[in-house]
């Protein structure tokens, strides 16, 4: 049981990145003693979630640090792709750039 509450510690800290920057810190270790449980485990599906979010560690404390996400420049590129998708070539920039302004503005 203990196994099991080792992988709902981790997802529910993972869920955690609105809190405070001191309440994001206090969780870290418990996080990180959780990656542990789960590799120490003998249960192979908690062994490999347990190596899962040990090898994407450097992100996941990345994601905790910066609160910023890049949705908008996404929002944006994928506004492009369907502009250029539509319109299989514009045959000046111009035009394609303009159409981009209007409808990313």
């Amino acid at each position: 049981m203990y196994l099991l509450g080792a992988a709902s510690v981790s997802g529910t800290i993972l869920l955690k990145k609105s809190r405070p920057r001191k309440q994001r810190r206090k969780l870290v270790p418990r996080f990180l003693r959780a990656i542990v449980d789960l590799r120490q485990s003998g249960l192979a599906q908690l062994v490999t979630l347990g190596d899962t979010l040990h090898s994407w560690s450097a992100e996941i404390a990345r994601m905790w640090r910066f609160t910023r996400s890049n949705g908008i420049t996404e929002g944006f590129h994928n506004k492009m792709e369907t502009i250029s998708r539509q319109a299989y070539g514009f045959r000046n920039f111009e035009n394609y750039r303009q159409r981009v302004q209007v409808l990313c503005s």
